[in-house]
């Protein structure tokens, strides 16, 4: 896995061909228990790294498209899955845990649900207000600069609209770890700004 911004965070990656961009799993490691994001799977390696890491304890998965290898390392790890509430009656796999928006999941990450994406209440993560992590609907096509799913993908793009509104007035985001593209470690709310004033 790759070391990011932070000394407890770290990220791995499979190329898509067919979007010409990184799907991008988050590893989050912590005292308490170490927590995944979206992950996607994990090589040989990456599954080492984790383990001489202290293993998994949760997995948090932003929108059932994002379910990609959660089940797998679930089964292999006894780690626990947490989903958006918004798709609990229709969710592809078990979860253990519902998330909606506002709450703490665990101390310093906090859940914020976003509406008019390509699935209801799919959610964004804040971490210790610094660090944004977000599924689908914010994702970065280009290194620098952030862009969200195309019209045709959205449930409601007013509703979209004022989600990446609200997601740019919070006030102390450095970086936008994105579950599709290229991350942005400095200036992440600049770059939020940026993407309002484009939609």
């Amino acid at each position: 896995m790759k070391s990011l911004h932070r000394p407890d965070l770290y990220s791995w990656s499979n190329f898509n061909p067919a979007r010409n961009i990184d799907f991008n799993g988050i590893a989050w490691i912590r005292p308490d228990g170490n927590i995944l994001i979206d992950p996607v799977a994990l090589s040989n390696h990456d599954w080492n790294h984790l383990k001489s890491l202290g293993g998994v304890l949760w997995i948090v998965l932003t929108n059932s498209e994002h379910v990609r290898a959660s089940k797998e390392i679930a089964d292999q790890t006894y780690a626990k899955i947490a989903g958006p509430i918004a798709e609990k009656d229709t969710f592809p796999i078990p979860c253990d845990r519902w998330l909606s928006d506002g709450e703490e999941f665990v101390p310093g990450l906090e859940v914020i649900e976003l509406n008019g994406s390509k699935t209801p209440g799919e959610l964004a993560l804040l971490l210790e207000e610094t660090t944004l992590i977000t599924g689908d609907l914010v994702r970065a096509r280009k290194a620098g600069s952030l862009t969200i799913l195309p019209d045709d993908k959205l449930l409601n793009r007013e509703e979209a609209v004022a989600s990446v509104r609200r997601l740019a007035q919070l006030s102390r985001v450095e970086a936008v770890l994105v579950g599709d593209g290229w991350p942005v470690f400095r200036d992440g709310g600049d770059r939020l700004k940026d993407l309002v004033a484009t939609l």
